[in-house]
């Protein structure tokens, strides 16, 4: 070793380490250690403290686990969130929440890969990964969000050039790096389908404010590679499979994980879950026997999931294009529940390389992102 090279520090970061068991994101493990709730070897954690397999570990007073620590297993749930539904896990109000319906996961918890407001419904991503959910989120990743949005008011050019270009808001600039007029709509009210590359909070709604517009209805569509359709109806879950999974891992860099198998007894309490998902909850959390609330017809239409075939990417433009509408196309046989692009994993990418044209199972002509 060169003499003016430092030594790499042994063991990996602690939050890294627990956010990887699934214990909650490398964020709000951050807060657990300022609060002083996790030590090693007896002694208050410090935020970067880096640990290793000899390292005694304890949350709260209870210690973890060798086998706990050792490793994790990478599940990812979609979700078609309903309105009325809060991200929290516990709420004082005794409302909802988008916890509510999922199914228990035998190792670890389900932790929310971003959220959505109570009034906000579509796509929702879980995971039992912590380390998956915070590269997920980072705004280095670069995971850019589509949503179908129905406004009440006129909408002028110069108002999407604005919402384009960028505004001030409260928190700082934004922008919609794409937006697309939809089918749908009368009078004043208009659909359209927006991109943003951020999770602010209410940022969608904000930008259309902005421009003294109102938002009467708001659908997450899509969530980086993941497209949420029309299979998946409100208020149900869905877990993705081994290719899903590897796919949507290669896109922030990680490397594969082997899912566990799973016994045909516990395939089919899962089924059974799935279908109990869909009924109503009310605003204990418990089931309740009216018909589970769909989407109205016509309204929800310029929400549903974009399929194969895009609109083309606008010249000069940053982001990446809006997904293509029902009514662009011919009626198509059904799609599964998750839709996701094929592609490798854009981190590292060698410089002087060409970009390469999306194609494959699953993807629309056109698909990608700016790196």
């Amino acid at each position: 070793m060169n003499e003016h090279e430092q030594p790499r520090p042994a063991g990996e970061k602690l939050q890294k380490v627990l956010a990887r068991m699934g214990l909650a994101s490398r964020r709000e493990i951050e807060t657990w250690i300022g609060e002083g709730r996790v030590k090693v070897n007896g002694v208050a954690a410090t935020l970067g403290q880096r640990v290793d397999s000899h390292d005694a570990i304890a949350l709260d007073g209870r210690l973890l686990k060798r086998e706990e620590i050792a490793g994790s297993v990478r599940r990812v749930l979609i979700y078609n969130k309903p309105d009325g539904e809060i991200c929290t896990r516990d709420d004082p109000e005794g409302r909802p929440t988008v916890f509510d319906r999922l199914p228990r996961p035998k190792e670890g918890r389900w932790i929310n890969i971003g959220r959505l407001d109570i009034n906000t419904t579509g796509l929702l991503l879980f995971t039992t990964d912590g380390e998956l959910a915070n590269r997920l989120m980072h705004p280095s990743y670069q995971m850019d969000r589509e949503y179908a949005v129905r406004v009440r008011g006129e909408v002028t050019e110069e108002m999407l050039e604005n919402l384009k270009k960028g505004v001030m808001l409260e928190d700082g600039p934004a922008k919609f790096t794409d937006i697309k007029e939809a089918p749908g709509g009368e009078g004043f009210n208009h659909w359209y389908h927006c991109v943003v590359m951020e999770g602010r909070n209410r940022e969608v709604r904000r930008l259309w404010e902005s421009q003294g517009l109102v938002v009467s209805r708001l659908k997450r569509v899509r969530f980086g590679p993941v497209f949420l359709t029309s299979n998946l109806t409100m208020g149900r879950w869905r877990e993705m499979d081994q290719r899903e999974v590897d796919i949507l891992s290669a896109e922030v860099g990680l490397t594969p994980q082997a899912l566990p198998a799973m016994k045909e007894k516990t395939r089919e309490k899962l089924d059974r879950l799935q279908r109990k998902s869909a009924k109503p909850v009310d605003a204990r959390g418990k089931r309740v026997l009216r018909p589970a609330k769909d989407e109205a017809a016509g309204e929800a239409r310029p929400g549903r999931a974009p399929r194969k075939g895009a609109d083309e990417r606008r010249e000069g433009g940053r982001g990446t294009p809006v997904a293509e509408r029902p009514g662009d196309t011919k009626k198509r046989q059904p799609r599964p529940a998750v839709e996701l692009a094929d592609r490798p994993a854009r981190k590292p990418r060698p410089a002087g390389t060409e970009k390469r044209s999306p194609t494959g199972d699953g993807q629309r002509p056109g698909f990608g992102r700016k790196r």
